[in-house]
């Protein structure tokens, strides 16, 4: 029988949308390899990334996201015999070999390129060292940390992941205010490019947006917002090749045992010795020159703030954002060791293996140097030098604020009144970070929901009279 022709053309324009949709299919395969050891939200995490192929997981710090990764990446091999590569940040990849061998997965960690085992690890400075055609998966270890190196050294990354088969990525903090680095990491897996993202689901908007309102806010610096009907339809493509997880119940699952101990939070407004130049007294720095100059002009008063918090008796971090206030906070605190960018990696990770062991007791660094993947879960506090950078902050708390955490975890957050303005973005970015997350969590339940709904294949049907007659 010959189908009417509006049926044929109503399927056609359906699967027309739904080509639209960009929604990532999966490039992965049934997983071989998912051991006991794993939290049952691990598994799920782990079954869904292996069979997409290419895949993001936004777990939050402390749920495992090494031993996912290595999980993932031992499935890769054990389905194609090829290799892997995991890249992590500095001083990170000898702590991921050593949670592969916990798990007797075999890993070894090269610092040139030179390997013998099929899951190879190595830090981003010295991926040139290796050639993409030796592997058919690579893993990106805190992937955020991307946007931390020079547009160069950032392509070159991209360029050499797009080579491979499969992909993953794994962070905590997933563009938490700035979602043209989700467009970049979709670019990365190989899915929508991110300005084929901004046309798909943004506008540009000339005019003068508020930064509270709903939507506006979207890109620091920017002028972007959700076309009128694309906000849930970005949320559902983004939920397509990506996993939100800050506990594991956003999965469905328990969080026994997942409980964080306490946070606290106290700020510190230091006075300067003396106002900016053509003022009588401090006044909130406005613009991003006035508050460098603020910043530059208190370094004296903030270390000495920072010196009298710290309790030499007790492992501490001292997030810096300066050279100038790392270094006299070394001054002021002789037992402190200070990793700067001007020491050698074999240099950083001896200290970092120091601070990590409890060999040293006061740790002073940058965020952009030793916030990213190191787990200090023996350190429960730290003093903090206040920026715009959310991801900064946000990655730093976590260090030692993440699941494992037995103590209350204390911050100490130093500033000047001319800052004010400072901690007001911080805040906002905040606010901003959580709504994201609420939303990808939102849909990504309804796409689980649906997943996971049971349909009878063949229920019983009572036919009536006049239908058998």
């Amino acid at each position: 029988m010959i189908k009417p022709y509006f049926e044929d053309t109503a399927c056609d324009y359906r699967l027309f949308i739904e080509s639209k949709a960009q929604i990532s299919g999966k490039h992965g395969f049934s997983p071989r390899f998912v051991p006991d050891c794993l939290f049952d939200f691990q598994k799920s995490l782990v079954e869904w990334a292996t069979e997409k192929g290419r895949a993001a997981v936004f777990a939050d710090c402390g749920l495992g996201k090494t031993l996912i990764q290595l999980v993932w990446a031992q499935n890769v091999v054990e389905e194609t015999n090829g290799r892997v590569l995991i890249v992590t940040p500095l001083a990170v990849s000898p702590q991921t070999v050593r949670e592969a061998e916990k798990f007797n997965i075999e890993a070894e960690h090269s610092k040139n390129g030179q390997f013998t085992k099929k899951i190879v690890v190595t830090n981003y400075e010295r991926l040139h060292y290796f050639n993409p055609s030796d592997f058919v998966g690579m893993v990106c270890d805190e992937s955020s940390i991307l946007k931390n190196f020079e547009g160069t050294t950032k392509t070159a990354i991209t360029e050499f992941m797009r080579k491979m088969r499969f992909r993953l990525l794994c962070t905590a903090t997933a563009a938490p205010n700035d979602y043209v680095e989700l467009g970049t990491s979709s670019e990365a897996l190989g899915h929508l490019g991110y300005m084929d993202m901004l046309g798909m689901f943004f506008k540009a908007d000339n005019g003068t947006l508020h930064p509270t309102h709903a939507g506006y806010d979207l890109f620091e610096g920017s002028k972007f917002r959700f076309k009128a009907h694309a906000e849930r339809a970005f949320w559902q493509w983004l939920c397509s090749w990506a996993r939100a997880v800050r506990k594991p119940s956003d999965l469905g699952f328990s969080d026994d045992g997942f409980d964080l101990p306490e946070l606290t939070s106290q700020t510190h407004t230091v006075a300067a010795s003396r106002p900016l130049d053509g003022y009588l007294f401090a006044m909130p720095a406005v613009g991003l020159a006035e508050q460098r100059k603020e910043r530059s002009a208190t370094v004296k008063e903030r270390c000495g703030k920072v010196a009298e918090l710290v309790n030499q008796n007790e492992s501490c971090v001292v997030w810096c954002q300066l050279n100038a206030e790392a270094d006299l906070i070394a001054k002021l605190i002789p037992a402190s060791a200070q990793v700067s960018g001007q020491d050698s990696d074999e240099q950083k990770e001896e200290k970092f293996a120091a601070f990590e062991s409890g060999e040293l007791k006061t740790l002073i660094t940058k965020p952009t140097i030793g916030a990213f993947g190191l787990n200090w879960q023996h350190c429960a506090a730290m003093t903090f030098f206040p920026s715009h950078s959310f991801e900064q902050y946000y990655q730093a708390v976590r260090r030692c604020w993440r699941f494992g955490q037995k103590r209350a975890v204390r911050v100490d957050i130093v500033t000047t009144e001319g800052e004010r303005d400072v901690l007001r973005n911080l805040q906002r970015k905040s606010e901003a970070a959580e709504k994201m997350f609420a939303a990808l969590v939102g849909e990504m339940r309804n796409e689980l929901e649906i997943e996971r709904k049971q349909y009878p294949s063949a229920a019983k049907v009572n036919i009536p009279a006049w239908m058998s007659n």
